[in-house]
């Protein structure tokens, strides 16, 4: 009968189901779009989803440019003050936004982050593609541009801001702030239009094509953008930017000449300490003990076999001197490292000093049975092996290295030192013939 919000009161009453709400709102909001609208909003329960057939065919008609958009109402109501998350729901809102003659809703619209509040949710709700074709088929050129910068699409959202304003291009072009390289290719592309926009005019502005390149912050250089211009141009035009860019190139000339020279500097450190590594030396005491056995470091090798291995030291035992002042018979540092180190390392150790051993006594003697000094420290394998071992037990003083640090964490009894540890416990013994004697004070 035309009573629409009479019928919109009945529809409210608590005893009506609300799936009515849906099956009369195409009617409703084409009989009266305010008051179905205004019921809506103070429905509760109501699933937006479900009445866009009803919005679409509201929408579908032509309406006065001062009418308030009810549809739109509605769906800002959905979006911003009940949260609705529903693709559909924002879809449709994105549409009518986008066949206003003012794009600035819509603008507003797709720069909104709607999932801001939530951690690691989406930042907006709405089909970027299906934006983006909309808004292209209706023409919003700057909300086109937005959703390619959103897409990361950044060189066509350059492209498609150059043919709209070319401020809006730079802004798009600093958005870019992860990749230098894409970064300077779209301020390229900026620079390129700009110049092509004054081709064939006068000078001056020639030169605000020039000035261009103050606003890239040092990014692009003249030699950048010089091939962009036409042939025609002037050298007195290029003077300013030449003269600037010529200053720079001397700096950073001047700059690696520095670095050269700290460089060469460092050079000559090095070769100075290697010399001075070369010529280093310790003294030892000749009542020096072994860091491990006790005994006097110079005294006479009781076996020679591993003496063979290194340099010669006449008669005396193979040892190594820390800079820390430690000294070490060979064997003894060799003990000590692969008791306290892991079982691979050990087994490692081992070989090396088996292997050094043997290649000692091989070279010992020559095809006449005699002992060649000369030949021994010249044998590539065994220098090798040498350096192979000393890198293994001496790359540091065991006493003030790693090695003692991680024995803090060691047990003071070994698990092989259990049978020691169990011979001093001390065990009761049957007391009960034992006289006890009292002992006058």
């Amino acid at each position: 009968q035309g009573e629409a919000k009479k019928a919109l009161q009945m529809l409210r009453k608590p005893a009506v189901p609300i799936d009515l709400q849906y099956k009369f709102a195409p009617d409703l909001i084409m009989l009266d779009a305010y008051e179905t609208v205004e019921s809506w909003m103070t429905t509760n329960n109501l699933n937006p989803r479900k009445l866009i057939p009803a919005m679409m065919r509201y929408s579908s008609e032509p309406h006065a440019k001062n009418e308030t958009h009810e549809v739109i109402k509605y769906l800002e109501f959905c979006v911003h003050r009940l949260h609705n998350e529903d693709p559909g729901v924002h879809n449709l809102l994105l549409s009518l936004y986008a066949k206003q003659e003012d794009d600035s809703a819509l603008l507003r619209f797709l720069q909104c982050k709607f999932g801001k509040g939530r951690e690691n949710g989406p930042e907006f709700f709405y089909d970027p593609k299906y934006a983006l074709r909309l808004c292209l088929k209706e023409k919003r050129m700057r909300a086109c541009v937005h959703i390619y910068g959103m897409m990361s699409m950044h060189e066509e959202a350059v492209a498609l801001a150059l043919q709209v304003d070319p401020e809006l291009a730079m802004a798009e072009a600093d958005k870019v702030e992860d990749d230098e390289d894409l970064r300077k290719k779209l301020w390229l592309m900026v620079a390129k239009h700009v110049i092509e926009q004054e081709k064939g005019t006068k000078r001056e502005n020639i030169r605000k094509a020039i000035a261009f390149l103050k606003e890239t912050d040092g990014l692009l250089k003249i030699e950048d953008i010089l091939p962009f211009f036409p042939d025609f141009a002037l050298i007195d035009d290029f003077k300013e930017a030449i003269c600037s860019s010529l200053d720079d190139y001397n700096k950073q000339i001047e700059q690696l000449k520095q670095e050269m020279n700290d460089a060469t500097h460092g050079a000559d450190n090095i070769r100075n300490d290697i010399s001075a590594l070369a010529q280093r030396y310790a003294v030892i005491d000749r009542d020096e003990d072994c860091g491990v056995c006790r005994r006097k470091i110079l005294v006479a090798g009781r076996d020679y076999r591993m003496a063979r291995g290194y340099a010669s030291v006449g008669p005396m035992a193979p040892f190594y001197v820390f800079p820390c002042g430690h000294a070490f018979h060979a064997q003894c540092l060799i003990a000590h490292v692969t008791q306290c180190t892991n079982e691979t390392q050990a087994e490692y150790i081992l070989d090396l000093q088996k292997q050094l051993t043997l290649l000692g006594s091989e070279a010992r003697k020559d095809a006449n049975g005699v002992t060649t000094e000369d030949s021994i420290t010249s044998m590539t394998p065994t220098d090798k092996l040498r350096s192979q071992l000393d890198d293994a037990i001496a790359s540091e003083c065991p006493f003030c290295g790693d090695l003692m640090i991680r024995e803090i964490s060691l047990p003071f009894i070994a698990p092989e030192e259990a049978h020691q540890f169990a011979s001093w416990e001390i065990k009761p013994q049957n007391l009960g013939n034992h006289r006890s004697l009292s002992l006058p004070v």
